[in-house]
């Protein structure tokens, strides 16, 4: 019978998914986010990601079969809208003119933004590598990173200041651009 937490696979899962959402890569979006709606609710956020990702993990499969849709087809969906964000993010300019909600926390924070496509395939991936509880150790270790950066998201603002803001922004919004381009590519095979 295999030992119920391994720290090395623990160690792994919450490394892989720390890459795959990128909080800290998100950060410029989180804060032009709070900048339209004037709060982020970390706490709802932070929930939402954490349910998203461990329902997904337990019926991702069945969950997308029931509806009609294969991963592919959910990664290319999340795929656009991370690309009408990170496009968003390079022109300055705000493609969805509808009135946004007082506060941020599901739509678009945690998905498809922190818990989207990419994470959600990658944690179908995971489940065939690793043991269960570890990846469930690694979900809520990556859940707090997520909670501490979009707690302190003010904070974090103030540090890089306007000058700063703009140039991450822009740079950010170029990686975020190649990593829609990069999830589009693979599953449409272009």
């Amino acid at each position: 019978m295999p030992h119920p937490f391994v720290f090395k696979e623990i160690l792994s899962v919450t490394m892989i998914l720390f890459a795959i959402i990128d909080i800290l890569g998100a950060i410029p979006v989180i804060i032009q986010l709070r900048q339209r709606v004037g709060h982020i609710e970390s706490e709802k956020a932070s929930i939402a990601v954490l349910v998203l990702m461990v329902t997904f993990l337990f019926v991702g499969d069945e969950l997308l079969a029931v509806i009609g849709l294969d991963i592919s087809s959910f990664a290319i969906a999340g795929s656009l809208v991370i690309f009408i964000i990170a496009m968003e993010m390079v022109l300055g300019v705000d493609f969805f003119k509808e009135e946004l909600p007082q506060a941020a926390s599901i739509v678009p924070l945690a998905f498809p933004l922190i818990a989207g496509a990419g994470t959600m395939t990658t944690l179908l991936s995971l489940k065939s590598q690793y043991q269960t509880q570890n990846i469930l150790v690694g979900i809520v270790l990556n859940t707090l990173v997520v909670y501490l950066v979009l707690k302190n998201v003010k904070w974090l603002e103030k540090l890089l200041g306007p000058i700063g803001l703009s140039v991450l922004r822009k740079a950010f919004g170029i990686i975020l651009l190649a990593i829609a381009i990069k999830l589009f590519r693979s599953n449409t095979h272009l």
